[in-house]
């Protein structure tokens, strides 16, 4: 058990390393007062990652099952919403409220991971 939650550990700090890209995931400055606003980010962009992979995990995994896939106990103890793959951390990123509530329809495992304006999530 104790194995099992280093990796999970590990893990959320890869994450972490991923989205704090600019110094190779590693404050480089000595402590001064107002930085824990800086890490106060880091920590809100981490569960921004965390709760939109939950999301759409949730969403996959109900798609599956209603598929007819059989959708074990064991399938589900290997999901991690700390994966990031899928996600471009360079670039701009806009926080606005989708027009429709919910969530954007699950892309199909046989197309391309590409978006209708060629860009990547």
């Amino acid at each position: 058990m104790i194995g099992a939650q280093l990796n999970v550990t590990e893990a959320r700090h890869r994450l972490a390393r991923k989205i704090f890209f600019g110094q190779r995931g590693e404050p480089r400055q000595h402590y001064r007062e107002g930085m824990e606003d800086q890490l106060g980010a880091l920590g809100l962009a981490l569960n921004c990652v965390v709760l939109f992979n939950g999301l759409y995990i949730d969403a996959a995994v109900k798609q599956l099952a209603a598929d007819g896939f059989p959708v074990t106990d064991e399938l589900l103890a290997r999901l991690s919403p700390l994966q990031y793959d899928h996600i471009n951390f360079l670039g701009r990123y806009a926080f606005t409220r989708p027009t429709a509530p919910g969530l954007r329809q699950l892309r199909s495992p046989h197309t391309d991971d590409e978006d209708d304006d060629g860009e990547q999530d």
